[in-house]
């Protein structure tokens, strides 16, 4: 027992870092060396590696069968004449013994921050030595060897080709055994800092790479932190085909859904989706500075101050693209689909999981299929219910978030509703016409997408989901409807009792009129 203790505690010590043998995908060998081979990662000046040569024997496959002796004597990155300069200056001391501490340190620095091209071309090499080496899944299979037997899936990947890891991170949030958990999260944080390291992505997204411009796919072409930039370009252009008619780079299907995966993988922790990570550190301190990270805690911080005024411009805008990716795939929410996993199967609304852009992922349906049970008197738990206003409440806060609104509505925004997007303002200025007489009217399509959206949102069951009428309409409440708990359903008949009486305010007024138009009317 002693000596398997020992055994993980040398294993976590260096970043056992394989998610899929990328020998088919890169085109590059697997590493024959022996499994004690203390060398590093061959390493030449930052030249990238050419297709077809062999990756080095890994570094961390000598910590696997190495002794504590040779743990103390390995290879580190920190000794590295290429990265000794940015580790002095940029980590502090007691990380530069450990391998895996110097490249997490590393690729959490901001982008600014110029880390030299030799130093990140070793450390690229260094990662993708460690998903080459086929030794390290037998590292897997031991650590994780409780959860493999109970994982049918993982248990029946086919031995040998990094297949076995990849599953156990695509399952990292059922593994309950505790070194297994930590093992697989730390290997996570490293495939995530690179495209290329998750399995099969560039494979199945090439083609959308070249054809879209997202970035170089040469391997070690571009630096560590550029390459979340590619998976964010990516993520761009499908919202964004969503939103328009004629698709002039249409994204093959294998490549949304990996795109989706990725989201959807990344869902937990914000530090994976680095598009994100770098582009809201500097508000992650200041709006949400004592929320732990994990659980998709943070992302829901984060969202929860979009339209704050001191909300950097590029932390809202990779915010907005991170909640249509949860328009288009619930799952991309980790906090709505674990709430909700299953009060969905008991409902019988998730049919169809295998397809991410099938209908049954899509948020709209999510919640209209919730809120159908909920009407019903159908038992829906406190949970996913709390989840379900969040989700409400984002949709009529963001007229953008719904691919529909964005591109059946154009023509009317651009006319009548330009530069009032926040806070739900851009939605009611559609419903204002909407109900209008006069000339200016809306298109039957954008009128039903407009109904669509009120009927997920749901605003007639909750008050609060409407930002816009809830911030119109606060000194009725406090006046007229005091006596009525907070949030409930009779608020909004509270309100429409008292629209002509002198408690009334214009303001208020007009949002409840827009509001109850479309609520009222049954469009079937």
């Amino acid at each position: 027992i002693m000596a398997a203790y020992g055994r993980l505690e040398l294993l976590l010590f260096l970043p056992l870092v394989c998610f899929c043998s990328l020998g088919t995908a890169l085109g590059l060998k697997a590493a024959s060396g022996p499994a004690d081979n203390p060398n590093p990662p061959a390493f030449r000046p930052a030249d990238p590696p050419g297709k077809d040569a062999p990756a080095a024997p890994a570094a961390a496959a000598a910590a696997a069968g190495a002794s504590q002796h040779r743990r103390a004597t390995g290879w580190k990155l920190s000794e590295e004449e290429a990265c000794r300069e940015d580790l002095s200056r940029l980590c502090p001391k007691h990380t530069w013994t450990n391998n895996l501490a110097v490249l997490e340190c590393l690729q959490d620095r901001r982008e600014e921050s110029e880390i030299a091209p030799d130093c990140n071309h070793l450390l690229w090499n260094y990662k993708l030595n460690l998903t080459t080496d086929p030794k390290f899944e037998s590292v897997a299979t031991e650590v994780c060897k409780s959860t493999i037997a109970e994982n049918k899936e993982c248990n029946e990947e086919e031995r040998g080709r990094g297949y076995l890891v990849s599953c156990l991170v695509d399952h990292r949030s059922n593994i309950s055994e505790y070194q297994c958990n930590q093992y697989i999260t730390k290997m996570t944080s490293i495939i995530f800092s690179d495209y290329r390291l998750i399995c099969g992505f560039m494979d199945k997204c090439k083609d959308d790479i070249n054809s879209l411009r997202c970035g170089s796919i040469n391997v070690g072409h571009k630096d560590v932190h550029s390459q979340g930039e590619v998976i964010a370009c990516l993520e761009k252009a499908l919202v964004r085909e969503a939103e328009q008619q004629d698709h002039v780079h249409p994204i093959k299907e294998e490549c949304q859904k990996a795109i989706l995966r990725v989201a959807e993988l990344s869902s937990d922790d914000f530090h994976l989706d680095r598009h994100l990570y770098f582009s809201c550190r500097e508000d992650r301190e200041r709006f949400c500075q004592n929320t732990q990270a994990g659980e998709g805690k943070v992302y829901k911080c984060l969202f929860n101050h979009k339209f704050e005024e001191a909300m950097s411009e590029k932390c809202r805008d990779a915010l907005t693209t991170r909640q249509k990716l949860i328009s288009q795939d619930y799952k991309v929410s980790y906090s709505l689909a674990k709430a909700c996993k299953l009060d969905l199967r008991k409902q019988r609304c998730s049919l169809d999981t295998n397809l991410p852009r099938a209908r049954e992922a899509r948020l709209s349906y999510l919640l209209l299929c919730l809120e159908a049970a909920v009407h019903r008197g159908r038992p829906v738990s406190g949970e996913c219910q709390g989840e379900m206003l969040d989700y409400r409440r984002m949709l009529m806060e963001d007229f953008s978030l719904s691919p529909e609104i964005v591109l059946h509505c154009r023509t009317e925004i651009e006319a009548h509703c330009s530069g009032l997007h926040r806070k739900g303002r851009t939605l009611h200025c559609l419903m204002r016409i909407g109900r209008s007489d006069r000339s200016t009217t809306v298109n039957s399509v954008c009128q039903s997408a407009l109904q669509t959206l009120i009927q997920s949102a749901d605003p007639g069951a909750d008050y609060r989901i409407d930002r816009a009428l809830n911030e119109a309409c606060e000194s009725v409440i406090q006046t007229a409807c005091k006596n009525i708990h907070t949030g409930d359903p009779m608020i909004l008949s509270c309100l429409m009792e008292h629209l002509y009486t002198e408690k009334m305010v214009e303001d208020c007024e007009h949002r409840l009129l827009e509001l109850q138009y479309f609520i009222s009317r049954d469009w079937k």
